[in-house]
């Protein structure tokens, strides 16, 4: 599964961009387009996973690409996702397993590695990132996530754009992104690693974010200095309305009913 932190941080969720940063700040999709040199940038939140094969099924999302998860075993409604891949025009699924619930369905099956031949890094809750390197050499045919999207995306026409050669090069520009016209306007900032060395880099030691030239050994408490990344730099207290359950127990139905998941669950 993927690591939560870590995908936040590269903007793995619909309704993100990169390096922490996400479509209501203002100007960061001119910022990261800039950075990026990406002229067709994405201006609005994409779909979450409930919302994005509703919209497979009604055709108006053709190829779908799944990597990581396994939809037909996780998603609710489950009937609702078996049609959604039945009527997709292209389904590839990226996997460890060859056979599982979501593999059934895909048209294009491709060998990715697992958790224990995976490299790279990941980053826990406390901002800690943490070099991962492979415990086991790849099997067979895998390859790794990144290797395939490049592959493809080369193949589109988008050589240039994709042209990293090792999980080294994707992490300093992701360093330098993070960076970018920062100037302590923005929480995640690990810049000092944009141009780390790839011996460097093989050898990085856990380490908490921000990491800067002014924290170059991280940051293991934030905000001791009383300022937040907010427009006037204060803390923001929310207030909220508690709103009791909408149905309560009573004598004829004594029994509360935990299913321990949420709607937009996707553990398996």
């Amino acid at each position: 599964q993927p690591n939560a932190m870590g995908g936040r941080e590269v903007g793995g969720l619909a309704n993100q961009l990169a390096a922490h940063m996400d479509f209501a700040t203002p100007n960061a999709i001119e910022l990261v387009q800039r950075f990026w040199q990406a002229p067709n940038m994405a201006q609005e939140n994409g779909l979450k996973a409930i919302d994005m094969f509703q919209a497979v099924e009604q055709g108006k999302i053709k190829v779908l690409w799944i990597m990581s998860t396994n939809p037909m075993v996780s998603l609710p409604d489950t009937e609702q996702v078996r049609r959604a891949l039945e009527k997709c025009e292209l389904v590839i699924v990226s996997d460890c397993k060859q056979s599982t619930d979501t593999t059934a369905y895909a048209d294009v099956l491709l060998p990715a590695l697992p958790w224990s031949e995976k490299d790279g890094t990941v980053t826990n809750s406390e901002r800690r990132i943490s070099r991962q390197r492979g415990l086991l050499p790849a099997r067979g045919e895998a390859k790794a996530d990144w290797w395939a999207i490049c592959q493809v995306a080369g193949a589109m026409g988008y050589q240039s754009a994709f042209s990293y050669r090792s999980v080294h090069d994707i992490f300093r520009e992701h360093a330098a992104l993070s960076g970018f016209e920062n100037h302590g306007k923005r929480d995640f900032d690990i810049s000092l690693f944009s141009n780390i060395s790839e011996q460097a880099y093989q050898d990085l030691l856990p380490i908490q974010w921000p990491v800067t030239k002014e924290s170059p050994n991280g940051t293991a408490r934030m905000f001791t200095d009383g300022r937040f990344f907010t427009a006037d730099r204060k803390a923001n207290f929310i207030p909220i309305d508690v709103k009791e359950p909408q149905i309560a127990p009573d004598e004829d139905w004594p029994f509360v009913l935990n299913t321990g998941r949420v709607r937009d669950q996707w553990h398996t």
